[in-house]
């Protein structure tokens, strides 16, 4: 090897030594570097039991903006129904544990309302068998249309498959018909908005 081929070689080697001390060097101080805080849509999702309104929810592929919530209490047992901003207006997501963690999304059916507090409920080909009545105090927030605070009674029903079928009436309003189906937590994630994780 002549002197001007030795040179070539060695001044290689100092240039890759030279590019592997940038390189780690500049990845430490990135990592050092303090990260702007996460914008509202690029924050984790949180826990469905922490839904508050303007939160995003995703049920499946479609996602919905939270215009409003009603927290309920009854005796011991505490559930929240959250109040979707979608096209129809129609859809609502009710999380509850009591004492297993459940999550109800429900859609209002429209029309007749029928034998409320029967045994049995048929509706949209399937048979509903009672479940439980009660009536709960509630206090709302956001857009949902009924006083902030007052009384809501129920008869709940379930079917084969994880469907359901409940009666409400808040205060002195007439009773509204809903059929849910029952959901996986895997079905929901939760985006927070305006406010930290």
């Amino acid at each position: 090897m002549d002197d001007v081929s030795a040179y070539l070689v060695i001044a290689l080697g100092c240039l890759l030594v030279a590019v592997a001390v940038v390189v780690v060097v500049a990845g430490r101080r990135s990592r050092r570097r303090p990260s702007a805080a996460p914008r509202a849509a690029d924050r984790p999702p949180t826990d469905p039991r922490r839904i508050q309104v303007g939160d995003i929810v995703e049920v499946g592929d479609l996602s919905y903006r939270v215009r409003g919530s009603i927290r309920l209490v009854e005796g011991d047992w505490r559930w929240a129904e959250h109040l979707f901003d979608d096209d129809s207006g129609r859809y609502r997501l009710s999380v509850a544990e009591n004492p297993e963690f459940e999550m109800v999304l429900w859609e209002p059916q429209p029309g007749r309302v029928r034998t409320v507090g029967a045994p049995a409920v048929d509706a949209a080909g399937r048979r509903y068998d009672w479940h439980e009545s009660g009536q709960a105090r509630y206090t709302a927030t956001g857009l949902t249309g009924l006083d902030p605070s007052g009384t809501m009674r129920y008869h709940d029903y379930r079917a084969a498959g994880g469907a359901r079928l409940t009666f409400e009436a808040y205060g002195e309003a007439g009773w509204e018909i809903a059929l849910g189906r029952r959901l996986d937590p895997g079905d929901v994630t939760v985006y927070p908005q305006g406010r930290g994780s």
